[in-house]
């Protein structure tokens, strides 16, 4: 496998912006949720003028996503026009700089389906007041922590005393991370870097994902964790050295997912529907052609990401016990889970959400997260997803055990697995 040029990976990944929306000098979670609830008014007269009602013409299927593989099975879609064969009307998927950028135009009407990362929705719906919906899962996994070459990490057991990057404080790169710590003892805390810290403590902050890489090869922090392809770039393009899989401390857990106006779904509801068999097509495809949707998303393919496909490549398939297993790196000490660096399956399960929101309360993050205190795990298992659209999305291929990770004999239910 060739090594593309670091330095076209770097100014292709800069050109099209920051991934995760948050910048070193800190767009905070406080200035990104002032522009959520500023695009909240926005969009609510936007939605009331331009949705119309059950009878007009249906609307032109408008995404947005962020360069990254979890954006997968929305690009696929439109690619390979399981949308189009639905008979929507789709315009050509827009790329957009970073989780602000893409929660933005959504509360404003300018995308009607986007890929969000879970916590995102909540704080919408919950705190915001957002009548937002998850309508599925978009992809399982899909995520690592990365260290440099001159960290002193072996393990990730060792990350007491050290410097890690997340690419948002709601995201579940931040949740699994924490996840880890509690069990371990180390204490996630947010300070200047040049701060002493115990061997007991970690200090996390927000980073750019395209900067990621370059940092961990310039000693500038000691890792980070993020969604692909930043891992297998730090590994190709910085000598870095992948210490654990998401998907092997939370077992296929979600990450990003599909989001709807819920106007829309209850103004739109063929429409709707149309949406979701074309998205669940594209996961069936992709699960089962990993490769292919590799070269698809590439810039040698369709170009839906700025990514040499090598990178890709190696981000959606590289997934083995010689390099990652116990006399490996380590990223991989649950074998016999059977899963992947990175899968789709779309159906959102109940116990995974419930499991995430409670982790999620138990979470450092930066600002005021007193709204997730009052609020009921279960409750939101029941209220923020719509799963009508997705089952009946599933059985008209066969049934959600068309996916590989899901149990054939009772697909609707499973027991969330977790393994620190």
């Amino acid at each position: 496998m060739r090594n593309p040029d670091t330095r076209l990976v770097a100014s292709e990944a800069c050109a099209h912006g920051d991934l995760n929306g948050c910048s070193h000098h800190g767009l905070s979670r406080r200035s990104f949720l002032e522009m959520c609830a500023g695009a909240a008014a926005i969009g609510t007269a936007s939605l009331i003028s331009g949705c119309g009602s059950a009878n007009k013409a249906e609307p032109v299927l408008k995404i947005g996503y962020l360069p990254i593989t979890d954006a997968a099975p929305l690009l696929v879609g439109h690619a390979r026009g399981y949308f189009q064969s639905e008979g929507l009307t789709v315009d050509k998927p827009v790329l957009l700089r970073g989780w602000p950028e893409l929660s933005e135009g959504f509360l404003a009407g300018t995308f009607n389906v986007v890929h969000l990362l879970l916590p995102i929705p909540i704080y919408m719906r919950y705190s915001q007041k957002h009548p937002v919906k998850v309508v599925a899962w978009n992809h399982v996994n899909g995520s690592g922590v990365t260290v440099g070459a001159k960290s002193g990490i072996k393990r990730l057991e060792d990350v007491g005393g050290k410097q890690i990057a997340v690419p948002h404080w709601y995201s579940m790169h931040n949740i699994v991370l924490q996840m880890c710590f509690r069990q371990w003892g180390l204490e996630p805390v947010m300070q200047d870097r040049r701060s002493p810290l115990s061997s007991k403590q970690v200090n996390l902050f927000v980073m750019k994902p395209p900067d990621m890489p370059t940092a961990i090869a310039g000693s500038a922090i000691n890792g980070y964790i993020v969604a692909e392809p930043f891992n297998a770039a730090g590994e190709v393009l910085a000598n870095g050295t992948i210490v654990r899989f998401t998907g092997d401390v939370f077992k296929n857990h979600p990450c990003c997912v599909v989001v709807m106006h819920e106007q829309d779904i209850k103004q739109h509801p063929e429409w709707a529907q149309k949406v979701v068999n074309g998205l669940v097509k594209a996961q069936q495809w992709a699960s089962h052609n990993l490769q292919d949707c590799a070269h698809l998303l590439s810039k040698e393919g369709s170009g839906y990401l700025p990514t040499p496909e090598p990178v890709i490549q190696r981000a959606m398939t590289k997934y083995d016990l010689a390099t990652y297993g116990p006399s490996g790196t380590g990223a991989i000490r649950h074998p016999d889970w059977g899963a992947h660096r990175i899968d789709f399956q779309p159906y959102p399960y109940p116990s995974a959400t419930v499991e995430i929101v409670k982790n999620l309360k138990m979470t450092k993050v930066e600002g005021d997260a007193g709204f997730l205190q009052s609020l009921d795990p279960q409750h939101v298992a029941d209220d923020l997803f719509n799963y009508k659209l997705v089952k009946k999305a599933a059985e008209s291929i066969g049934g959600l055990q068309v996916f590989d990770n899901v149990n054939a004999a009772d697909p609707y239910v499973r027991t969330e697995v977790i393994g620190v």
